[in-house]
């Protein structure tokens, strides 16, 4: 049982030390999204995403007002684009068409940031996964809630030096 002491202390930590939930996170699985024409991914994509998220920040803030925490960033994690997008994705520009459909879908639902603009490039890098490795600089630049990432290598699997080199030249 939370006694009077514990909600001061909790109290003062959250006006004096500003104490928050630094972010919420919805992952959603993006795989059976998957589709050869590119219009018809990006309509997959963005009719999952607002379907699945529509009550995500409202949820939130209702969390938040409850528990008088204040939580500072709602976000939504989707599998690794590069997973997704390889069929109907055959030059970077393509993955950036994908990016402006996340940003929209971001955007209508209010969230602050949407990752997974991503590829897993340590055990190797297939056409696909280079094709979204070449259109980070424009999708991030065209785009407000994207965020990218690259998996280069892991302990198990060491370094994709052909990656760390097409990062380097990219950035």
């Amino acid at each position: 049982m939370i006694n009077i002491s514990e909600v001061i202390e909790t109290n003062k930590m959250i006006e004096h030390e500003n104490l928050d939930v630094r972010t919420i996170t919805m992952g959603i699985n993006l795989l059976d999204c998957a589709d050869g024409n590119l219009d018809t991914l990006c309509l997959n994509i963005y009719n999952k995403i607002t379907r699945l998220a529509k009550d995500l920040v409202r949820v939130g803030e209702e969390i938040s007002r409850e528990y008088g925490v204040p939580i500072v960033n709602k976000r939504i994690s989707i599998t690794p684009l590069a997973l997704v997008g390889g069929s109907a994705c055959k030059t970077p520009d393509d993955y950036v068409q994908i990016a402006l459909t996340l940003d929209r879908c971001s955007r209508e639902l209010g969230i602050n940031f949407l990752g997974g603009y991503s590829a897993i490039v340590s055990k190797g890098m297939s056409q696909s996964d280079e094709h979204l490795i070449r259109s980070i600089p424009k999708a991030l630049s065209v785009t407000e809630h994207i965020c990218s990432s690259i998996v280069v290598g892991s302990t198990k699997t060491g370094i994709n030096m052909d990656a760390v080199r097409l990062m380097g030249d990219i950035i």
